[in-house]
């Protein structure tokens, strides 16, 4: 049984040995953490995902095997164990066995010599003349015979449990060398395995952060484009102003407009959001701790200091200390009119997020950066929430914690990890809404901040077509045809940035005529108009488009939803933008 198992947990080991140690080296050259502009960072994002999930799909099995085979190798040891318990039991009737032997052999020494003498004696011709009657003669005979035989047999005996111990002595050398063998080759084999599905996890974390730096890069690109729509991240800066673009006219038709579902960044809490579930009847802390998870509510933090450094969106300088209480009046962060709950629920966020940029840099900044600060006073109804919740925070293991906050989150929220390179614990994804969400009009009738200028909006203009943001048959056209060549030829995305604006690789960006005959060249036919452009799929648990579908002149195509967003943000014409994960399309 012990050799089975044995034979069993070595051959599985080195199966899985094999099977990860073929896989590491394979995936270790998919992707590197740099890249030079959007495109770039999109396929070496793509290529570093990719690798992640092989790897993921690699390692699971053994991971999971290897759990069943710790807990046959626990049982193999316990069986060991008892084996030696065995061994020890044996070595010790050994060594009693040896002990008797020593007075067995006394004995078998003492009956061989009375045996020889015997045998000299008990001849029977002798025995007949010695005797006076035949009777005396056999009995004496008899008993002679039966010593005889009783020494034949004590001295067999001897003789076989001498071979027997020796056997037996000679049997336990060959298990304790065999046992041994056995806990040295299963322990080896166990770590090599624990090392390996541990170095494939170290790896998979070096692939999240290699896809955490190119989105961040990607970001950075993409941000040059997002900065000219002065998208604000909070209420900070002002009352929002986005444009339904359904009531504009651009002069030409079919139009197509991208509408996405809230504004970035859609981490912490979502400002319109606080404002309906104050609607609703929420507290201040109800309404916290459906945006915040794994803190709690300290307060005592009255006496601490904020150092404000640097100018705000209204040109307001600052270079001072501020006791936290008195910089708290001067956020400018929430309407005034809004409900208390809400009011309340802000200035915890602020008074923690102020106090956690403090302790993590040394000074908070007064603009939309940080959190808006003025040189004034905000209203009463803003005093009023700052004192009712004095010295109050949110923490983590009694540290403030940064509750960031945004003004339109599209009903839905992320963590701090999907938007920008740190996931904190705190932070969550979550639906914003009162109620299952299954279609794009439950979510408009649902979500919290449905009463944000923001919450559904296609953002980006001209100057002409009304200014507005919707694109021609042709426009959209264009952009598929961009996305059809990408995927042919990565090797010509340098060229796929919008003809409108400068090249940010300093190359030339093709024009539509250009992409379509590189298609032609290619075999590939292009599309000269769009006819319908529809969202045939949405991931409604987390707010993602992930397929839509455009049919034109040159047939029909889909496009996974992240796919078609990153390509229209770079070749769409002025600052046109589908700013969010979750988007929809209109049709005029």
């Amino acid at each position: 049984m012990e050799d089975m198992l044995r034979k069993l947990i070595v051959t599985s080991l080195f199966c899985y040995f094999v099977t990860l140690l073929l896989c590491v080296p394979v995936f270790a050259q998919s992707c590197d953490s740099s890249c030079a502009n959007t495109l770039e960072c999109e396929r070496k994002i793509a290529k570093c995902q990719e690798a992640w999930d092989q790897m993921e799909r690699a390692k699971k099995p053994h991971a999971d095997a290897l759990r069943k085979m710790e807990a046959d190798i626990l049982a193999f040891q316990n069986r060991i164990k008892l084996i030696e318990s065995e061994l020890i039991k044996k070595a010790a009737a050994i060594v009693s066995g040896e002990k008797e032997l020593i007075g067995l052999l006394d004995v078998a020494g003492r009956r061989i010599r009375q045996f020889y003498m015997r045998s000299t004696k008990s001849n029977p011709v002798f025995i007949f003349l010695s005797s006076t009657n035949v009777g005396s003669a056999l009995r004496s005979y008899g008993y002679q015979q039966a010593i005889t035989n009783e020494d034949k047999k004590v001295i067999t005996q001897t003789a076989l449990l001498v071979k027997d111990l020796e056997d037996k002595k000679k049997a336990l050398e060959g298990e304790k060398t065999t046992l041994a063998s056995m806990k040295e080759d299963v322990d080896r084999r166990a770590v090599s395995i624990r090392k390996l599905v541990g170095d494939a996890s170290a790896y998979q974390t070096k692939l999240s952060g290699f896809i955490a730096s190119l989105s961040s890069q990607q970001q950075a690109f993409l941000g040059a484009k997002l900065s000219s729509l002065n998208l604000p991240t909070s209420l900070g800066a002002g009352p929002l102003y986005c444009t339904d673009d359904r009531k504009l006219d651009p002069g030409f038709s079919p139009g197509f407009a991208f509408f996405t579902f809230g504004i970035p960044h859609r981490v912490g809490m979502n400002q319109y959001g606080a404002l309906g579930r104050a609607n609703s009847g929420k507290g201040a802390e109800d309404i916290l701790r459906a945006y915040f998870n794994d803190f709690e509510f300290v307060s005592g933090k009255e006496g601490e200091t904020i150092f404000v450094k640097g100018t705000n969106e209204f040109g307001q300088s600052f270079n001072e200390s501020m006791n936290i209480e008195e910089y708290m009046k001067h956020v400018h962060e929430m309407p005034t009119s809004w409900p208390q709950s809400a009011l309340q629920a802000q200035a915890i966020a602020a008074r923690s997020y102020g106090l956690a940029i403090q302790k993590a840099k040394g000074y908070v900044l007064p603009s939309q950066s940080d959190q808006v600060v003025k040189k004034e006073t905000n209203a009463q109804s803003w005093i009023d929430a700052v004192n009712t919740t004095r010295g109050k925070i949110m923490a983590q293991g009694g540290n403030p914690i940064k509750a960031w906050f945004s003004s339109t989150d599209g009903g839905y929220t992320y963590n701090s990890g999907d938007v920008w390179t740190t996931t904190t614990s705190y932070t969550k994804r979550m639906r914003d809404a009162d109620g299952e969400v299954n279609s794009f009009s439950d979510l408009m009738a649902k979500a919290y901040d449905r009463d944000s200028p923001c919450f559904y909006a296609a953002q980006g203009w001209r100057s002409n077509y009304g200014k507005s943001a919707w694109l021609k048959s042709e426009e959209v056209a264009d952009i598929v045809n961009v996305i059809l060549l990408a995927r042919s030829d990565s090797s010509v995305r340098p060229h796929l940035y919008q003809p409108d604006k400068p090249n940010p690789e300093g190359t030339d960006s093709w024009s539509a005529d250009r992409v379509k005959q590189e298609l032609r060249n290619k075999s590939i036919t292009p599309l000269n108009n769009v006819s319908s452009v529809s969202v045939t799929g949405v991931d409604f648990g987390v707010g993602r488009t992930t397929q839509i579908n455009i049919s034109g002149d040159g047939g029909s195509v889909s496009f996974d939803g992240d796919e078609f967003r990153n390509y229209f943000n770079i070749r769409a014409p002025a600052n046109i933008q589908i700013v969010g994960p979750l988007f929809n399309i209109e049709r005029k």
